[in-house]
């Protein structure tokens, strides 16, 4: 673990993300005491603020994310001590001196780039000009890296000409939920589940990420990237690596990263000869969620557009451990609930010797979002004399974390990932070998629609995707955990 930061720069501080995620994230871990107490926060950004203009807008986020009770006020005014500002347009090399100055010292710090990715290319040279790429500078990146393998090999490139691999840390947001990190503890603490956690126990495994939302302006953003890159190359395959990775030595950064670069690695290529029964495309049309009305994709756009703003996969790890075990992926916007989980179908028992009882198989199921719970359906008799024999009935057994934990504040994903950030933890951010080994499945299924003209098929805004994403499970016998 590097040394731990005692400066903090934020590109982009004056953006939606700052204001919602990142201020107050580090406010909460600045008034818990774990921040180092020298901590500075310079933000920066093109915005023409000064020094008190950039604490009032950060007061402002505070208010506007943190309830009245857990923001006191001289804990507050202690952390807008800590910010200060300085305005850059980072297209201009010049700009940066002024910002090395303000930083001092770059031997202990910590650098977030929230940017447009245009801008990655020049920050990065502006900040290796000013002598802030030297040893002990680390950079965080987040999302999006790219549009494409290509692409995100020259960010990648662009960034490893200063700064080496150990001080990169790529966000992605879902590495620090709360639940994802209980997939570790789920299944390398427990003896109970790693048995059976392989071809042999289990039939099938589902990922389901839903939205209600639809395009909350963010549409020239999504319509060039659509539902298969915005949400399945990043958050939907690494949650698909931790389920499906060896159990690594240490929980270390390299050997946990090393596993989840196997798996990405072991996935079956989806080509143009498999995007027909392998995948669904759809784009929202008007519909409703909750009684209340919602417009069609086109109509929120204002143009016409192929992009799917719905995306269902079926997938497979081409290794020892999951070989024939499918693995469903379905993401979309305008869905009926806004819903992450991951369901784990384990296989029924071999006989059954409770004559014609109806059985179910066990079923795991890890909620992620909103409602963070692990889940496990298990056959148990129903009370009763029994005089015809013993009934059964699937039961869950539910562990409601915020409930088990209720003497536990509950931390948003940022609050971790920057706390690694400024202590040099990389074991929950994406190495450059599992990003590129994400884009190239990503291609792969990008060129099968293309070369096969697969287009995007209609579904109502509150349903579940078009009707083909149910065939895509049910051809196999398997439904979708609606």
């Amino acid at each position: 673990m590097s040394a731990i930061a005692t400066s903090l720069l934020l590109f982009g501080a004056t953006g939606d993300l700052s204001r919602r995620m990142l201020i107050p994230s580090l406010f909460g871990l600045a008034h818990d005491g774990l921040l180092h107490p020298d901590l500075r926060i310079i933000g920066t950004a093109r915005s023409a603020l000064d020094v008190a203009e950039f604490r009032a807008m950060a007061a402002a986020a505070l208010e506007s994310a943190i309830e009245a009770d857990r923001r006191p006020a001289a804990a507050v005014a202690a952390f807008l001590d800590r910010l200060t500002y300085v305005s850059l347009d980072a297209t201009q090399p010049a700009g940066f001196s002024a910002l090395a100055a303000e930083v001092g010292d770059p031997a202990r710090l910590a650098i977030f780039l929230s940017t447009a990715p245009s801008l990655f290319g020049p920050t990065i040279a502006g900040l290796s000009g000013a002598g802030l790429a030297t040893e002990g500078a680390r950079l965080a990146l987040e999302k999006p890296l790219g549009h494409d393998l290509a692409s995100s090999c020259a960010i990648n490139d662009a960034v490893a000409s200063a700064y080496p691999e150990h001080r990169i840390f790529r966000i992605d947001h879902y590495l620090g939920k709360e639940t994802v990190q209980n997939l570790l503890a789920l299944r390398f603490g427990n003896i109970l589940f790693e048995p059976l956690w392989n071809a042999t126990g289990i039939s099938s495994v589902q990922i389901s990420v839903g939205e209600t939302v639809g395009l909350e302006k963010r549409g020239d953003y999504y319509d060039g990237m659509g539902a298969l890159r915005d949400m399945v190359q990043n958050h939907m395959l690494q949650l698909l690596a931790l389920v499906a990775m060896e159990p690594p030595a240490r929980l270390d950064p390299t050997d946990v990263r090393d596993e989840k670069v196997k798996v990405l690695r072991s996935l079956r290529p989806i080509t143009a000869a498999d995007v027909a029964t392998h995948s669904v495309r759809g784009q929202y049309a008007a519909g409703a969620i909750h009684g209340q009305p919602m417009p069609g994709y086109l109509e929120e756009l204002g143009r016409a557009s192929d992009t799917e703003t719905f995306v269902a996969l079926k997938a497979h790890v081409d290794n020892w451990r999951w070989k024939g075990v499918p693995f469903y992926l379905r993401t979309g916007k305008r869905m009926p609930e806004r819903v992450s989980e991951i369901i784990v179908q384990f296989r029924p028992v071999p006989h059954s010797m409770f004559g014609g009882a109806a059985m179910q198989a066990n079923k795991l199921i890890i909620s992620i979002q909103p409602d963070e719970n692990v889940g496990l359906m298990m056959m148990a008799k129903l009370p009763g004399l029994d005089r015809d024999g013993l009934k059964l009935r699937a039961v869950p057994l539910d562990i409601g974390l915020p409930g088990a934990f209720a003497d536990v504040r509950r931390r948003i994903a940022y609050e971790r990932l920057l706390l690694d950030l400024v202590e040099g933890r990389q074991t929950l951010f994406v190495r450059r070998d599992e990003v590129e080994a994400q884009w190239q499945w990503i291609d792969a299924i990008r060129a099968g629609w293309a070369s096969t003209g697969m287009a995007a098929r209609p579904y109502a805004a509150g349903t579940w995707g078009p009707s083909a994403a149910i065939a895509l499970t049910e051809r196999d016998g398997v439904s979708w955990h609606d």
